[in-house]
């Protein structure tokens, strides 16, 4: 079983994991049910069930895989997927989870981005892959470095405490501390922890794609380390299933 999670951007560009799509592919088998930042959204700032899944009381079962999710990779018929795959580093053989829990699955005509269910191994260990975020805002000099990025370089990774769009930020930066980018929002919960107990974090370069890719999926960067002993990933309040899972 793979497991998604569907996060929403407000008007107001507060941030919150609405719903989680669980899937056995090899089973024919995909569900997806809200989460507790659905019911915060709602309060918070007036979100409203997706069209798709119109009631937060219900998990949602399908044969195949929802058109919410689907609709957000790239038809493997265009002539340019072989690019598009080779964009998120991934081989010819992925299938569609595979490609979403890379390229976010964002879209122009929605706030709507997806992002992976991250897991650990019993020392806490764990490993994921994501597009280096909001370099887009930095000054020109740290655009220009963020495109000199080589495949296999070892950024730093560091809390910021005074980002204006979150209390909470983790930063990347160069191996001489210029500002690069930001990483997930969805990483930040564990990995502040993490950071906090001076574990072992590490991230690094995997690909830099051309400036013909659009800006969202220019940098990947993959992240490894150890989150604290007895910390289950992902195991905050807000993505938590409203019904429970079967």
């Amino acid at each position: 079983m793979k497991s998604l999670f569907l996060a929403w951007s407000a008007p107001n560009r507060a941030w919150f994991p609405i719903g989680r799509l669980d899937a056995d592919a090899a089973h024919d088998l995909y569900q997806f049910g809200y989460t507790q930042g659905a019911l915060q959204a709602a309060r918070a700032v007036g979100f409203r069930p997706l069209p798709a899944f119109p009631d937060f009381d219900r998990r949602y079962a399908s044969s195949v895989l929802f058109p919410l999710f689907q609709n957000r990779v790239l038809n493997p018929a265009r002539k340019d997927f072989p690019a598009y795959l080779a964009s998120l580093n991934l081989p010819p053989s992925s299938n569609p989870l595979e490609i979403l829990a890379i390229s976010g699955g964002e879209r122009q005509t929605d706030s709507l981005e997806v992002f992976p269910r991250i897991e650990s191994h019993r020392n806490g260990a764990f490993r994921c892959r994501f597009f280096l975020h909001g370099w887009r805002h930095l000054s020109a000099a740290s655009q220009n470095r963020v495109m000199a990025l080589q495949p296999g370089a070892e950024l730093g990774v560091s809390l910021e405490l005074t980002n204006k769009a979150a209390p909470v930020a983790i930063l990347l930066t160069s191996s001489d501390y210029d500002f690069l980018g930001w990483m997930p929002r969805y990483l930040v919960s564990d990995l502040s922890n993490a950071i906090s107990e001076k574990l072992s974090v590490a991230a690094t370069v995997v690909r830099v794609n051309a400036a013909d890719v659009p800006v969202t999926r220019r940098v990947l960067v993959e992240l490894t380390g150890t989150l604290p002993a007895g910390l289950q990933p992902m195991s905050a309040e807000e993505l938590q299933p409203l019904v429970p899972i079967i």
